[in-house]
């Protein structure tokens, strides 16, 4: 694959890591993304394949991802992930930034905090996404109601001007009307991505197109890698339908 030919305005399908790898230092100016969470591998959640009946039964992330099924050990996961952000930060031009979607969650009686991902990289911002709703069978805490969003920005990162008058906490609902197990609202990509000067968005973890429909809403180009070829299609199709609606003229391949 050669850049930027074969990666702007793309979706990819294979390995985020591998074909990051491919591509040149300083070449993106934001990354936004949501990896899967690895909620499987989790102590008594009761999350297991194909349950009809149960705490989880109907959960759209019962069987994990397509390619993916959500439960890799734990110290592999922690791995792959910080392996993918500092692959992500080498792509990132000197005012670039990452906008990492993740959540905490409790582990054996302890929260999980992600300090572990994070490991080696300059943090500059915890921003909130409260959610409506979640579930909770624990009596032990109250409701998570929210997912965290870490800043990760190169040192001369900014924001647009006035951009930096929005708050930490950010409340937007759930995307509902999306095939994907666990979509991105498009408000809340909006957002971050209406508050900078990026011009070529890479997200990684691409999913269902999310992040190259925000881009496209924005008038910015896109980078979007996922492992899934039905995630991918489901991204193409979205674009594709996208662009008709707004009589968009960039091509997708």
């Amino acid at each position: 694959m050669k850049y930027p030919d074969d990666y702007i305005n793309k979706i990819i399908c294979g390995d985020c890591l591998d074909i990051m790898k491919q591509m040149p230092d300083k070449c993106v100016d934001l990354v936004v993304t949501s990896p899967p969470y690895n909620l499987k591998n989790s102590t008594g959640n009761g999350m297991k394949a194909n349950t009809k009946s149960g705490k989880w039964a109907g959960a759209a992330l019962q069987n994990g991802y397509s390619h993916n099924d959500d439960s890799m050990p734990y110290d592999e996961y922690v791995k792959w992930q910080n392996d993918s952000l500092k692959e992500m930060f080498r792509l990132l031009k000197d005012d670039g930034a990452i906008f990492y979607n993740h959540k905490r969650r409790v582990q054996n009686g302890l929260i999980q905090d992600r300090d572990d991902i994070l490991k080696g990289l300059p943090v500059r911002q915890i921003i909130i996404w409260k959610r409506s709703g979640g579930i909770n069978f624990n009596p032990g805490y109250f409701l998570p109601t929210h997912e965290v969003i870490y800043l990760i920005p190169k040192p001369k990162f900014k924001l647009k001007p006035k951009a930096n008058a929005y708050g930490d906490v950010w409340e937007f609902t759930q995307e509902m009307k999306n095939e994907h197990p666990a979509p991105f609202p498009v408000a809340l990509i909006d957002r971050i991505i209406f508050s900078t000067i990026a011009e070529i968005i890479l997200d990684p973890f691409m999913g269902s197109g999310t992040t190259a429909i925000s881009a496209l809403k924005n008038n910015r180009e896109y980078i979007g890698i996922d492992l899934s070829p039905e995630y991918c299609g489901m991204a193409k199709k979205r674009i594709t339908d996208f662009m008709k609606t707004n009589n968009n003229k960039l091509q997708i391949a």
